[in-house]
């Protein structure tokens, strides 16, 4: 028969009290005399009672003036009918007691404070159960269960990832119906590794695949294992999957593997011994003695590069999905399923956001729908409108409008000058992106801003787009050097992206033909922030000096032929300018009007 938890919790106190009871009882009575009723008669006739106290049950204590027998202290019993007798005696009676007193309520009070002794240690007794319970459960699992009747996540939820949906579609497939499988002899990928940026939606999809599947989701981030104390994160993992299996079918989702499972043998101290203690219980439950039939473990890391290889051997993590950022399609479904619930005015063209939103994810496209409804509530507006798309990406990419800036009539001069060379550029260049917008409205860091807006998405570049680009770079240094008669800070941005963009085509893209079809430079990574921190360089000193004169020729080449184009065009980007000096912002629309004048 087992024992109450109540029962068991008071057991110990009630006998730890009875032991403190008896202790003071004794100690108490060492000194004390008991005497009977005739006696006591004496002692007080005898002016020997210094006090007395006697309560309503005839029950009486207190001192001696001169001790008797050797000792001080009395008890006595008092006959009921003669207690009221004997208090009025004592009161009036010769060389009478210092203090008499009578008390009502005795058996209470004589019992209280041994009522509050045993209070007292049983809420000590209890404060040390729950520190036990309290160090019993820090080894507990700390996995978030999300249950198949909350709210679902399903694939329609998901976009984007059209192909990572493909490759997640047999694992819903076995949790629904695992006999069609199982009686093929298959063997279901017992984990899957999504790998991907940030933001590009691991975490959903694999609610996704949960919801799809109608199954129980365990959700727990790699970081929630490890601890100082050795041992706990084992024991975490553990329990994780006990619970899984209690559940199965179910998913279990590891957030930030990398946080647990980084490369062992990279790191020194207490904390790394736990975290490879960790480790290698999770390599054990994932591939161990136990069968996990129905629990399959999903988890995610944007940097799998990093990853201890034993985790991706077959076995383990069977099956790895790539996230990547979404193309143009992809962005524009993305923006289709976070405006579902957001009042869109009617001439929105979503399409003309996605194409204006390369290398967004799909957080960093939530995040501009927001922004996007911020702004409209901020107006009063009862519709989000194209222009609150347009701002919200303009904020997001490059900063809020400084409002506060007030430039003068010469910086707002040449601010337009620069922009309308980047402009004339652009429009006159070979596999140059169409232009968008340009405007000299400071936002960020930059004072002016000419935004490209690319048709499709770029995997690759072609020598004549990456020259064209150079060219654009430049255009706004060559419209000071030619307009104004001067150079201004201004262009600072524009020659750091230009150096950068012409030393990848020397070095990596191999498009020198001085230099050749080679690669210098070795990227060097750092075993515990496991992040490239640097290059090596692989190369003698005659070729470091070959390479940055044949960057700085591509720069000048670039520059050259912005140049070109800018005098052939110094009227079109005198009415540029001057159009920018009137509105702060000109469109494509408005940059083909002033083309199109004569």
């Amino acid at each position: 028969m087992q024992k109450s938890p109540l029962l068991s919790r008071l057991i110990i106190p009630l006998l730890f009290s009875i032991l403190m009871i008896s202790s003071f009882s004794y100690f108490a009575n060492y000194n004390t005399i008991d005497i009977d009723y005739l006696e006591l008669s004496t002692q007080l006739n005898n002016g020997n009672i210094e006090t007395i106290a006697i309560d309503e049950m005839g029950h009486s204590s207190g001192t001696l003036r001169e001790p008797y027998n050797g000792k001080k202290l009395f008890t006595s019993r008092i006959p009921s009918q003669v207690i009221s007798s004997f208090v009025e005696s004592a009161k009036s009676a010769k060389n009478s007691p210092k203090k008499v007193k009578f008390i009502s309520n005795s058996g209470f009070l004589a019992w209280l404070p041994i009522l509050l002794i045993i209070l007292f240690f049983i809420f000590m007794m209890n404060r040390a159960g729950s520190q036990a319970n309290r160090i019993s459960l820090f080894g507990k699992s700390k996995a978030k269960l999300i249950k198949k009747e909350d709210k679902k996540v399903t694939f329609a939820d998901v976009a984007g990832q059209t192909e990572a949906k493909e490759e997640l579609q047999e694992i819903v497939e076995f949790l629904r119906n695992p006999r069609q499988f199982q009686s093929l002899g298959a063997r279901i990928p017992k984990g899957v590794l999504l790998m991907g940026p940030p933001g590009t939606g691991k975490t959903l999809i694999a609610r996704a695949v949960a919801g799809e599947a109608n199954v129980q989701f365990f959700s727990i981030s790699g970081s929630d294992f490890v601890e100082m104390l050795v041992g706990v994160g084992a024991s975490r993992v553990r329990d994780l999957f006990d619970q899984g299996k209690k559940h199965a079918p179910c998913i279990i989702f590891i957030d930030e593997l990398d946080a647990v499972g980084r490369h062992r043998g990279a790191g020194i101290g207490i904390g790394h011994d736990e975290r490879e203690q960790t480790l290698n219980q999770l390599l054990v439950e994932m591939d161990g003695f136990e069968s996990n039939d129905g629990v399959i473990i999903i988890a995610a890391s944007n940097r799998p590069d990093i990853l201890d290889p034993a985790l991706l051997r077959p076995g383990r993590f069977d099956r790895k999905v790539v996230l990547d950022k979404p193309d143009i399609k992809g962005r524009e479904d993305i923006l289709g399923i976070h405006t579902r619930k957001v009042v869109l005015d009617e001439k929105v063209d979503l399409s003309i956001i996605a194409r204006g939103t390369s290398g967004f994810s799909g957080a960093d496209l939530a995040n501009l729908v927001n922004e996007a409804t911020l702004n409209a509530a901020r107006h009063s507006r009862r519709t989000v409108s194209q222009n609150d798309l347009e701002f919200a990406r303009d904020k997001v990419l490059m900063g809020s409008e400084r409002k506060s800036v007030v430039m003068s009539d010469k910086d707002k001069r040449i601010t337009a000058v620069h922009e309308a060379g980047h402009v004339i550029v652009a429009i006159n260049c070979p596999e140059a992106d169409p232009l968008h917008k340009v405007t000299i409205i400071p936002r960020g860091v930059a004072l002016g801003l000419t935004s490209l807006l690319p048709e499709k998405d770029l995997y690759s570049y072609s020598k004549t787009r990456a020259q064209s680009e150079l060219a654009i770079l430049m255009g706004g240094r060559c419209a000071e050097e030619i307009v104004i008669k001067d150079i201004t800070s201004g262009a600072s941005n524009d020659i750091e992206r230009a150096t950068e963009l012409a030393r990848k085509m020397v070095c990596e893209w191999g498009m020198s033909k001085s230099i050749g079809l080679l690669k210098y430079g070795l990227s060097r990574e750092h075993p515990f922030l496991g992040k490239n921190t640097g290059s090596d360089r692989n190369y003698s000193e005659q070729t470091a000096r070959e390479i940055d004169q044949e960057i700085k020729n591509l720069v000048d080449s670039g520059y050259t032929l912005a140049k070109k184009i800018i005098e052939a065009n110094r009227e079109l980007l005198g009415r540029i300018t001057k159009e920018l000096l009137a509105k702060e912002v000109l469109t494509r629309e408005d940059i083909k009007r002033i083309s199109n004048e004569s």
